[in-house]
């Protein structure tokens, strides 16, 4: 995949996310996992060559390197619900330096709904491979993604931005112990076991001192092997209204399109908790018109109050100096790359040096010695003095000749 220098330029992302939507706004741009290919498969067709999509219970970003940002969005728009006068009333758009910023805080944990959370690393990471799957992955996102992703692994070991525990699987935990008498003898039932699922269930086992909990996942060998890890139960899909019926803690982690929990199935149950941790709501939303039942979305639980944020809070300053500690060695990367051409044109003149001074045959012991033993790493060692030369000194046309002139003499040493 051949990219300039000037991609940096064109690297964009539009998104929406917690801070000016609701979870029913952000449910109409929910990705799923069908979208996802037929947005990468639309971009393509719109020459979009380098792109991904971050979709999250707190946001949807699609990312990419365009000349146009609204195509990044009617690329989106097309495959989801809700449309694109929608999502451009309610976007934020970056694009440069101040796109390679976002992705960093973002990464970092610095734009999360709950401040420090780090479920949104292995969903970024998820999100980027199956775009590199589908070849939508070229030089430069792999290249920023990976600094963003080093960035992210300083600030949490740098700092205590992640300190104690707080994510929107936990708050569902504490919301839980907060509001809920006898936990221990409470029957519960967690739908889906993909990643905040997996997270979930095992806050729940660590934290409320419960083991009566019931597990179901859309495949159910996935249930299975976290039940059997966790010494916990398993159902099948097909049981799960009779397990809704019976439970009286519901958690909702699923990713499905339309709600698979209705009004309707809860009409006539006892009283129940229910916290849905699904964009779009998995949970029909008329259920909390029922009064016996108390439904709980991820936006209650990110207003969380907790010491521990506070805490988070005063590590930002420290975390941003890591990004742009990070942002600079990638802004030096990137700036290097318009002196390849320059550089292989070099290395490669330099070998034609090489082969036509073996070809002579002669006594002479005048003529420097290109052996092959060394004539490779001479030709690297000067290529990479060059670089360095150039990328302080810019001035192409004069590390050229230096270098040849080099190569020739080093030859006789």
């Amino acid at each position: 995949m051949q990219t300039n220098h000037c991609d940096i330029v064109q690297f964009c992302v539009a998104g929406i996310n917690y801070k000016k939507t609701d979870a029913g706004l952000r449910g109409q741009f929910a990705v799923s996992p069908d979208q996802y290919q037929s947005i990468l498969d639309t971009a393509n067709s719109y020459g979009i060559r380098e792109v991904f999509v971050l979709s999250t219970c707190n946001r949807t970003e699609i990312y990419g390197l365009t000349h146009d940002v609204q195509l990044l969005i009617n690329v989106l728009c097309t495959e989801t619900s809700g449309d694109a006068d929608l999502f451009n009333e309610l976007a934020y758009i970056h694009c440069g330096t101040a796109a390679v910023q976002h992705l960093f805080e973002v990464a970092g944990g610095l734009d999360s709904q709950i401040l420090g959370d780090y479920e949104i690393v292995g969903q970024l990471k998820q999100a980027v491979k199956f775009a590199r799957s589908k070849g939508c992955i070229g030089s430069i996102l792999e290249r920023m993604v990976n600094a963003a992703l080093q960035a992210s692994k300083a600030i949490k070991n740098q700092t205590a931005l992640s300190g104690g525990t707080v994510s929107v699987s936990f708050a569902a935990v504490q919301y839980i112990k907060e509001h809920s008498s006898d936990i221990a003898g409470k029957r519960i039932l967690l739908l889906g076991t993909g990643k905040i699922g997996r997270n979930t269930c095992k806050n729940l086992v660590d934290y409320l001192g419960n083991s009566n909990i019931t597990l179901i996942n859309r495949s159910p060998e996935k249930a299975a092997q976290l039940a059997n890890e966790l010494s916990l139960r398993h159902a099948l899909a097909e049981d799960m209204e009779a397990e809704v019926a019976k439970a009286d803690i519901i958690l909702v982690a699923t990713s499905a399109a339309e709600p698979v929990i209705l009004s309707s199935q809860l009409e006539d149950s006892g009283p129940k908790l229910i916290i849905d941790l699904s964009i779009p709501y998995n949970v029909e939303c008329a259920a909390q018109d029922l009064d016996h039942i108390t439904l709980v979305n991820v936006d209650d639980l990110s207003r969380l109050k907790d010491e521990t944020l506070q805490k988070r809070r005063a590590e930002v300053p420290r975390a941003k100096e890591i990004i742009a500690e990070h942002i600079g060695e990638f802004a030096e990367w990137h700036a290097m790359r318009r002196h390849i051409p320059v550089l292989k044109a070099v290395k490669s003149t330099l070998q034609q040096i090489h082969l036509s001074r073996n070809s002579l045959v002669t006594t002479s012991t005048e003529v420097p010695d290109f052996s092959e033993d060394n004539a490779e790493l001479r030709i690297q060692k000067i290529i990479t003095t060059m670089a360095v030369k150039m990328r302080r000194q810019n001035h192409c046309g004069c590390q050229y000749i230096e270098a040849i002139n080099e190569f020739i003499a080093t030859g006789s040493n």
